[in-house]
């Protein structure tokens, strides 16, 4: 099965083409102002360098959110486009998701099931997206609903969730920005942290999580790809505190 995902949640615009959760090719741009410019000859340029066309493409796999507001439109948009045109199947991913699975392959096969994944996005002013994920049945499930909270509340209910785990893994950029209190509030288990480079979203990890899904069946057509929106854009939530004064 031959896969085109993209991921456009963050400062960098990532695609890459897989088969199945084989790595074919995979280009980033890393100027978020440039993302609706950049796409689609990234895309253009990855499905030429491949020999392929969007014919060749079975499914189309693209990262959701939480992130940047304006870059998970213009990828959904993308996504839903082709989609339409030539009737290919898509899978939503949530980047909270597609971090976990950058450190999927860093812990040993027989710790698996026992490491809490804890994927950490910094949302400014001490707030965060969290997600929460163990892995069974040779994939990484969601064990709680997303969190969009401040670094405590979210550290606190952590807390409450790691009692059947040995270890924890933490990714992505939040984790750096709040690797002390991580290091010294997570009680009771082996803390790990993951690689600068596991901390980046990437559209490599975007595939290899909507091929799961796939297989799954957690998949449909282009109505199936919503934005996950954990919180309302900046500009809403100033014109809401503006109208309180």
């Amino acid at each position: 099965m031959k896969i085109l995902a993209i991921d456009t949640s963050s400062k960098i615009c990532s695609v890459a083409i897989t088969e199945d959760t084989n790595k074919i090719i995979e280009l980033h741009s890393d100027d978020e102002k440039t993302h609706s410019v950049k796409l689609m000859p990234m895309i253009d340029e990855a499905l030429k360098t491949c020999s392929l066309t969007l014919d060749n493409i079975d499914l189309l796999s693209c990262c959701v959110g939480p992130g940047s507001f304006t870059g998970v439109r213009i990828g959904i948009a993308t996504v839903k486009a082709f989609s339409d045109a030539k009737s290919i199947s898509t899978v939503g991913i949530s980047s909270l998701e597609e971090l976990a699975y950058n450190t999927l392959e860093t812990i040993p096969s027989i710790q698996l099931s026992n490491t809490l994944f804890c994927s950490i996005i910094d949302a400014n002013n001490h707030n965060v997206y969290c997600g929460l994920f163990r892995y069974y049945n040779d994939c990484l499930n969601q064990i709680t609903d997303f969190i969009s909270e401040d670094i405590e509340t979210v550290i606190s209910k952590i807390n409450t969730t790691i009692a059947t785990f040995n270890n924890i893994m933490f990714v992505g950029d939040g984790t750096v920005v709040y690797k002390n209190l991580l290091e010294n509030d997570i009680i009771n288990i082996t803390t790990l942290f993951s690689s600068s480079e596991q901390n980046i979203t990437n559209s490599v990890s975007v595939a290899k999580a909507g091929y799961i899904k796939y297989k799954n069946g957690n998949y449909g057509d282009s109505d199936f790809l919503s934005p996950l929106y954990l919180r309302k854009p900046q500009a809403e939530r100033t014109l809401e505190e503006n109208s309180k004064k």
